[in-house]
């Protein structure tokens, strides 16, 4: 257990620095779900350039940036197992540059999030509390091999896909959307799982129980990819029963490729997590797109 949260502040870091620590590698899936809630809704087109783009902001480089700051700041005892060469460990940024970082990332989050209208300035507040009941202690849910990847996939899938769609509709999506979007978020449980093979060492020494850590290599990962396919499969049957007959076999096609994509990652999981996440991860995503152009259509 990390016991102490002791911040030292030592010269000011170089923004190259400062813009590793918050990931910009890690925005695009939240940016993404957000176009996700966008086109659900049919919200896509020039009239609305201005309030898409304020959402992209709010869901990548704010929030998701905030979330990684806090992140490396609360990790950065496991970070120097795991990742030495990141910014906090490696002292290119001292502990109380990145507790500052969250902290006014935080603030920042949730004020630009008041302007863009009440359900997307308390979706905001969500993601702000759950990124750092995520990483701090006592709580740290990271721990939980089901809550750690779970209130991740919710925060980079569903709430973003909900403030795409909430921030034009003004009311609640319909319940079409809803599902869908929320079915996802539970998929997106089984992505989040996998990235935790990067850290299996540093986990195992201080107690964090991923699913890597409690199983071992190759069953985490097929209970990932069945955590992955389920709610894509109900999807599918949504689909159908909703009228989308096309719609639901191109997302088969997806589910399809995707398995064989799994079949090949569980060879070999340390290995062969590249190339999943360039196909089976990427797949998964373009279902999103497709299905968010299908509750659009069907409305």
């Amino acid at each position: 257990m990390i016991k102490s949260y002791q911040t030292h502040f030592n010269s000011t870091p170089s923004l190259i620095s400062l813009l590793e620590l918050i990931k910009p590698v890690t925005w695009f899936p939240p940016m993404w779900a957000f176009l996700c809630g966008v086109v659900s809704v049919g919200a896509l087109n020039s009239n609305n350039t201005i309030l898409i783009l304020s959402g992209l902001l709010l869901a990548g480089p704010l929030v998701c940036g905030m979330s990684q700051a806090v992140n490396d700041w609360c990790d950065r005892h496991v970070d120097a197992i795991n990742q030495p060469e990141r910014p906090i460990p490696s002292g290119r940024v001292s502990a109380g540059w990145g507790f500052l970082t969250g902290i006014t990332m935080s603030a920042i989050s949730i004020l630009f999030a008041f302007y863009l209208g009440n359900l997307i300035f308390i979706a905001t507040i969500i993601g702000v509390l759950a990124a750092w009941l995520y990483s701090l202690e006592p709580i740290r849910l990271k721990r939980s091999a089901i809550f750690g990847p779970g209130i991740v996939a919710i925060c980079y899938e569903g709430l973003p896909w909900f403030t795409g769609a909430a921030i034009f509709t003004i009311s609640l999506p319909n319940n079409e959307v809803l599902i869908v979007l929320t079915l996802y978020a539970l998929g997106a449980h089984g992505i989040m799982t996998m990235n935790d093979f990067k850290a299996t060492k540093g986990d195992k020494l201080l107690g964090i129980n991923s699913l890597p850590v409690m199983l071992g290599s190759k069953p985490a990962t097929l209970v990932a990819c069945l955590i992955m396919l389920f709610p894509q499969l109900i999807v599918i049957s949504l689909f159908y029963f909703w009228g989308s007959l096309i719609l639901a076999i191109m997302l088969a096609v997806c589910v399809l490729l995707q398995f064989l994509s799994m079949i090949y990652l569980i060879r070999d999981p340390e290995k062969n997590t590249p190339f999943f996440n360039m196909t089976g991860v990427l797949l998964y995503i373009a279902g999103m797109m497709l299905s968010a152009n299908g509750l659009y259509l069907m409305n």
